[in-house]
C-alpha cells in the first residue's frame, strides 16, 4: 500500500482550515466548538505526515486497517499522548491487534465483536472506549447494527469490563440531503437509548458533510481528505 503525504506547510494549513470549519459550524448552531472533537483520518498516509500534524497540536488520529494501525503505533511510539481511533470495519480475528493500540473503537457492530474485543482488551490490561456502529443506509458496503438491533449491542458492550460504552457512530450516505437524515436519526436513537448520559458521543460527519453533522449534534467528526489530501 503506497503511503502519501503533503508538504508540512500545506498539512498545517489544511488542519487549521478544518478547525476553522468546525468552529464556524458549531457557533452557527449555538454550540461550543470545544465540544466537537476532530479525529484526523490518517489511513494510508505516512507516519511522517501524522508526526507533522501532531506537531501542529492534533492528537487524535483515525485508522481503518489493523496492521496499518499496528505499524504506525510502533513508528510513532515516542509520541506518548497520541490517541489512536479505529474507525474501519473490524473483524473479530483482528480484534487482538486493535486492542493493543486503540484508545477508541468506533465500529463495534455486533455482540460477538463486543465480546471478542472486550476479551482482547482485558488480556492487554487496557480499557477501550467503544462506540456502537449503526447502519442507517442501504448501501451494501456499509456496516453496523440495524436500529432494532441496537439495544442488545449496547448491553453487550456494557457487560464487558474492559470496554467503556461511549456512544454511537454511523457512516452516512454520500448525498448531503440523505446524510442529514442519517445524522438526525442517529441523534434520535441516542435519545431513545438513554440519551447523552449513557451515550455522550455521536461520531458522524466527514470532510464533505461535517457542518451538517455538527448541526445535528455530532461530538466527533472524522476528517481525512481535507487534512491529508486525496489518498
Amino acid at each position: 500500500m503506497a503511503l502519501q503525504g503533503a508538504p508540512v506547510s500545506e498539512l498545517v494549513a489544511r488542519l487549521q482550515g478544518v478547525r476553522a470549519r468546525i468552529e464556524s459550524a458549531a457557533r452557527a448552531c449555538g454550540r461550543d466548538p470545544a465540544h466537537v472533537k476532530l479525529v484526523a483520518v490518517s489511513k494510508t498516509h505516512s507516519a511522517t505526515a501524522i508526526r507533522e500534524v501532531y506537531g501542529a497540536g492534533q492528537r487524535a488520529f483515525g485508522e481503518s486497517y489493523a496492521q496499518e494501525l499496528h505499524d504506525k503505533a510502533a513508528q510513532l511510539a515516542d509520541l506518548a499522548d497520541v490517541e489512536w481511533h479505529f474507525i474501519g470495519h473490524l473483524q473479530s480475528n483482528k480484534a487482538k491487534v486493535v486492542a493493543a493500540h486503540a484508545r477508541v473503537v468506533h465500529t463495534v457492530d455486533s455482540e460477538s465483536l463486543a465480546r471478542e474485543l472486550g476479551k482482547r482488551a482485558a488480556k492487554e490490561s487496557r480499557v477501550i472506549e467503544a462506540l456502537a456502529e449503526v447502519k442507517l443506509s442501504h448501501e451494501p458496503t456499509k456496516h453496523g447494527a440495524r436500529p432494532e438491533e441496537l439495544e442488545p449491542l449496547l448491553v453487550a458492550i456494557e457487560r464487558e469490563p474492559s470496554l467503556r460504552l461511549r456512544g454511537l457512530m454511523t457512516m452516512p450516505p454520500p448525498d448531503p440531503d440523505l446524510a442529514r437524515g442519517a445524522f438526525s436519526t442517529l441523534s434520535s436513537l441516542r435519545n431513545l437509548h438513554g440519551g447523552a448520559a449513557r451515550l455522550p458521543e455521536l461520531s458522524m460527519g466527514m470532510t464533505a458533510d461535517l457542518e451538517i453533522a455538527i448541526a445535528c449534534g455530532a461530538t466527533v467528526v472524522r476528517v481525512g481528505t481535507a487534512i491529508f489530501g486525496e489518498r
